[in-house]
């Protein structure tokens, strides 16, 4: 008999075999069930976004703003601006202007002998950084979404008035 044969009998043998456990399992203890929660048939609820209150041409501009500043100028001008354009626009001024202090500060250090080899390799990633974000940020702006950029964003609410 050849070995793939005996093995065929062998699987053909312990399958016929039925097992059993012995022994006992623990009762559960008794716990209460918390009631599942009632199911949802309506329509899925949306959260609400700033595109539904704000113009298209204007969310334009503030969503431009964020790559092109001067155009985040342009939108504090309008005396008939939302809330959330007025932020918008501030948060990217800000930002802005931030990545062009952290860009002149690391070009300081850099002209320092010693000190400036540790930003020397930070330097060139500067500008790229920033435009990336500012696209991230102006893309997430056109969609309606609430943008937060961490430090900012804070120091900008501080600022204006509640809306």
């Amino acid at each position: 008999m050849c070995p793939g044969c005996r093995l065929a009998q062998k699987i053909d043998a312990a399958s016929r075999v039925q097992r059993e456990l012995h022994g006992e399992v623990p009762p559960r203890p008794n716990r209460q069930a918390a009631p599942p929660p009632p199911p949802n048939y309506g329509p899925p609820q949306q959260r609400p976004t700033a595109s539904i209150a704000v113009r298209t041409e204007t969310r334009a501009l503030i969503a431009l703003g964020y790559p092109f500043w001067p155009l985040a100028l342009i939108a504090l001008l309008d005396s008939k601006a939302s809330g959330f354009v007025k932020k918008q626009a501030w948060q990217s001024l800000a930002f802005n202007f931030g990545m062009y202090g952290f860009g002149f500060v690391l070009h300081a250090i850099s002209a320092i002998p010693v000190l400036g080899w540790s930003a020397w390799p930070l330097l060139p990633f500067v500008v790229p950084f920033a435009f990336v974000a500012n696209v991230i940020y102006g893309f997430k702006t056109w969609q309606g979404e609430d943008v937060r950029i961490p430090i900012i964003t804070d120091l900008v609410e501080e600022r204006l008035p509640a809306a």
